[in-house]
C-alpha cells in the first residue's frame, strides 16, 4: 500500500482507505454472480462435471485449507500464531472439477487447532446439520444401490457420509491404492485452484502487511476475480486463456502444472489435521462400496489406466 500511495501520488491514508473499500466493493459486486450458495440443482452439474472430468462418481466437490502468512497483528497476542511457527489466517475453501471455488470460509485465527478449523466453518456444521442442498442419494453408474454425494479430500480430513478420504497409508493393499488414486485424481482440483490464485496474485507470494480485516477483504475480493476470470475464459480456446492456460494445472496423474514452479509454499501453508480420524462404521461401509465399485469391471472401464499408475511405484519401487 506504501508504494501505491507513491506510484498514485496519493496520501498514504488515502491509499489504506481505498483498497479495502474497493475490495469490499468486489465481493459485494462479485459474489452473487460467481461465488453464490448452491442450490441442488448447481450441486447435481458440479457431480456431473466430476464424472467427466475426473471419473469420480457423485462428488460434489473437493475440500482443503491453507494458512495465509500475515504480519503480527496488533493487540492480539499469540491469537494468529500457529503450530507451524508464524503469524496466520485460515482459507478453507472447496471447488468443482473446473478449478472454481464453490464455498470459503476466511479469517479463522492460525491459532486454532488444525482439528477445529474445520469443525469451526459454518459449512462443516451447516452439512453435519444436513442444512446443505446437496442431491439426494443416486446409485452409480451400473449400480441399483443409492449412494450419497459426497466430498473429497485429504487424510488430514475426517471421514463422514458426507467426506471421502484416502485410506490409511500402512498396510495399503492393491485394492485401496486404487481406491487413493482414484479419490486424489479428484482431490487434486483444489490443489490447482489454489495453486493457480496464489502464482497470478502476486499479493499473496509475501505476507500480507495489513490488519486482519483488510487481509480477509482481500482474499475475499481474489476469489470473486478468480471465479469470474475462471468463468469469463471457460469457453476459450487453449491458446487464448491467459489466466489459466492449459498448462497451467496438474493433468491428474503424472505431469505437474506450471503454476508449481512460482514456489508458493513459503506464505500459502497447507493445514495438518483437521478433524479426528476416528470415524463411524456408516462412513467406513462407504468407503469400502466406492472402493470395491472403482475395482469392478464399471469403475475399470471409467479408468482403464488405473492399475498401472496406482501399482507402478508400489510394485517397480525406484
Amino acid at each position: 500500500m506504501r508504494s501505491k500511495h507513491l506510484e498514485f501520488r496519493i496520501g498514504k491514508s488515502t491509499a489504506y482507505r481505498i483498497i479495502p473499500e474497493t475490495c469490499r466493493a468486489i465481493w459485494k459486486a462479485l459474489q452473487p454472480l460467481y461465488l453464490p450458495q448452491l442450490q441442488q440443482p448447481d450441486w447435481e452439474q458440479v457431480a456431473k462435471g466430476f464424472m467427466e472430468s475426473w471419473q469420480f462418481p457423485n462428488c460434489v466437490g473437493a475440500v482443503d485449507g491453507r494458512h495465509i502468512k500475515i504480519q503480527k497483528p496488533a493487540l492480539t497476542g499469540s491469537q494468529y500464531y500457529n503450530y507451524k511457527g508464524f503469524f496466520s489466517m485460515v482459507l478453507m475453501a472447496a471447488c468443482d472439477a473446473n478449478y472454481k471455488f464453490t464455498w470459503v470460509d476466511i479469517g479463522q485465527y492460525g491459532s486454532i487447532s488444525d482439528g477445529g478449523v474445520w469443525a469451526n466453518s459454518e459449512f462443516a456444521r451447516d452439512l453435519d446439520a444436513g442444512l446443505v442442498e446437496l442431491p439426494p442419494p443416486k446409485p452409480l453408474p451400473q449400480r441399483d444401490l443409492p449412494f450419497p454425494h459426497v466430498f473429497v479430500a485429504d487424510e488430514a480430513f475426517p471421514l463422514k457420509t458426507y467426506m471421502m478420504r484416502p485410506f490409511p497409508r500402512k498396510d495399503l493393499t492393491d485394492d485401496t491404492r486404487i481406491f487413493n488414486y482414484r479419490l486424489s485424481r479428484a482431490r487434486r482440483v483444489i490443489e490447482n485452484a489454489f495453486g493457480i490464485l496464489t502464482a497470478r496474485w502476486q499479493i499473496l507470494r509475501k505476507p500480507l502487511c495489513c490488519s486482519p480485516a483488510n487481509a480477509e477483504d482481500i482474499f475475499k475480493a481474489l476469489v470473486c476475480l478468480h471465479n469470474f476470470l475462471m468463468h469469463c475464459q471457460g469457453t476459450m480456446s487453449g491458446s487464448d486463456r491467459r489466466y489459466c492456460p492449459p498448462e497451467y494445472p496438474d493433468d491428474g496423474d503424472e505431469n505437474n502444472g506450471a503454476w508449481r514452479i512460482v514456489g508458493l509454499d513459503a506464505y500459502f501453508k497447507h493445514l495438518g489435521m483437521t478433524g479426528a480420524n476416528c470415524s463411524g462404521s456408516v462412513p467406513k461401509g462407504m468407503r469400502k462400496y466406492l472402493k470395491d465399485y472403482f475395482i469392478s469391471p464399471t469403475g475399470e472401464a471409467q479408468a482403464p489406466w488405473q492399475r498401472e499408475r496406482a501399482l507402478r511405484e508400489h510394485h517397480n519401487p525406484q
